[in-house]
């Protein structure tokens, strides 16, 4: 089991410069207790995510982290020229020293696609294109590729990841389906949904790792996400829960209440207490939260834990401190 973290990077009351410097200082905690990886997400025109070029924000925490590994959760690929994505991941991968995780996806908003001129409909197949082109262009000396929406002819390519022959490919999934192709790509993956839910997709994408005939000695990492804070004592944990979360609810739910419109995967919980009864939040002192943890890890079959430690108006001293409390006294008791 390792331990990474995910965070939307959502818009709080701080000044931005301030926002910023609190989340390269949180990074570089992250890097001294060893933790495996900081995953951030990519958003577009919404209080939900203030990284909208992930690439620019990771550069930054390759200069103040030596250990950890950090990757777009994920690259919206049909948001990008392909040779410009693969030129960035390659000086990314480059300037950490090989640390780069490459989470890739079409985007889950089409209000933020449809913003920056993408046909949402059309996202899957350029979302295709775009996965061919970068994969190709990181093992190949010139890139040539006729598709349907990019053409290119013996392109030089001068730029390689540190990684060969790609840095770790990354996917979230919520069905059996994606949970399937997915193996059969040999990517990592992660899922915020229950316990219960998450066990079905850990289970095949095991199967089909099998039936593929890969390594039965390696398997990718299979990842859980949840909102965890931890303190000393459960109220002092519960009482940051219920302030914080409603207001990175509001922030996640901007655009489509906006739009008049629901989530594509469906409304979440607005309040701190809704996603406890399904499991998705996570708030007590380091011995309630190793316990609910221990329980959802084992149910779920995953090998990765990856959780939010900052959402909403966490502050920097709250989350600091559930990543003291999580490895001096989570980490030992799940192990």
């Amino acid at each position: 089991m390792e331990f990474g973290i995910f965070d939307h990077l959502d818009r709080n009351a701080l000044a931005l410069q301030e926002f910023y410097e609190g989340r390269l200082k949180l990074a570089e905690a992250l890097d001294r207790a060893g933790f495996y990886a900081y995953h951030i997400a990519e958003h577009h025109s919404t209080p939900l995510g203030m990284a909208p070029s992930p690439t620019v924000f990771l550069a930054a925490m390759a200069e103040r982290t030596r250990r950890l590994r950090f990757g777009p959760l994920v690259y919206c690929l049909p948001f990008y020229h392909p040779l410009r994505l693969l030129e960035e991941i390659c000086m990314l991968d480059q300037l950490s020293g090989g640390r780069l995780e490459v989470g890739i996806g079409r985007g889950i908003s089409p209000f933020e696609a449809g913003y920056y001129g993408v046909d949402y409909s059309q996202a899957r197949k350029v979302f295709d294109e775009t996965l061919e082109i970068i994969t190709k262009g990181m093992i190949s000396k010139t890139l040539t590729f006729d598709g349907e929406y990019y053409h290119f002819h013996e392109v030089p390519v001068e730029l390689q990841p540190v990684q060969t022959p790609h840095p770790p490919f990354w996917y979230g999934v919520h069905t059996v389906e994606s949970a399937e192709s997915n193996a059969r790509r040999g990517f990592n993956i992660v899922s915020g949904d229950p316990a219960a839910t998450v066990r079905q997709l850990t289970d095949r994408y095991r199967a089909v790792w099998k039936e593929t005939g890969r390594n039965p000695n390696y398997l990718p990492k299979l990842g859980l996400t949840r909102f965890v804070v931890v303190a000393e004592d459960d109220e002092t944990a519960l009482n940051i829960g219920r302030r914080a979360y409603p207001k990175w609810h509001a922030s996640f739910s901007h655009l489509y209440h906006t739009h008049g419109r629901s989530p594509m995967l469906g409304e979440r919980p607005s309040d701190f207490e809704g996603i406890r009864k399904n499991g998705i939040g996570i708030a007590g002192s380091p011995k309630t939260v190793a316990t609910i943890l221990r329980e959802q890890l084992a149910e779920s079959g995953v090998n990765y834990l990856v959780s939010h430690f900052i959402f909403g108006d966490v502050t920097l001293t709250e989350a600091l401190r559930t990543v003291d409390l999580f490895k001096r006294e989570v980490i030992p008791a799940l192990e």
